[in-house]
């Protein structure tokens, strides 16, 4: 997958952690959905002012611009939300173990249990060989501070999904 969505050498590429390169790839993902359905939406108004006999008419430029810059708005708020994203998941400069860099997810305690929750989930339910998904949990230090009395909960669930 080329990526474009954000400006970054490949050393830079290099250094993400896996949540880190997650974040990246969905970013990219959704950024290749958006220009699809710009050219899509572009072609569908270009069918529609020659079916109409409007060749000469500039509403086909109007509504290119007007479409361009919609994928430019919602592309500015995917790269914002991903260079947040990207800052939560740094190592805080005093040493804590907030955004520690060798999970798979973004710790932050500022969110609610039930946000941690379901970050820490989806993060080990994109694992897809149940053994490893479950040894990997059952070793994570990480997730049993961040989680506390939801860690047990999680470990439940993530096992049903083992079976």
């Amino acid at each position: 997958m080329k990526i474009d969505v954000i400006e970054m050498t490949e050393e830079e590429l290099k250094k993400l952690t896996t949540i880190q390169m997650q974040l990246v790839r969905s970013a990219q993902k959704s950024k290749n959905e958006l220009r699809v359905n710009l050219e899509k939406d572009i072609k569908l108004f270009e069918k529609l002012v020659l079916t109409n006999d409007l060749r000469n008419s500039p509403l086909l430029e109007l509504k290119r611009a007007e479409l361009e810059a919609e994928f430019s708005r919602k592309l500015d708020i995917i790269v914002e939300q991903l260079e947040y994203n990207l800052s939560l998941s740094e190592p805080f400069p005093d040493g804590g173990d907030e955004g520690d860099p060798d999970v798979g997810y973004i710790v932050d305690y500022t969110l609610s249990y039930t946000e941690r929750y379901n970050l820490v989930r989806t993060y080990y339910l994109s694992i897809e060989d149940p053994a490893q998904r479950m040894s990997l949990y059952a070793a994570d230090e990480t997730a049993r501070k961040y989680l506390g009395s939801y860690y047990a909960s999680l470990y439940n669930v993530l096992n049903t999904y083992s079976k």
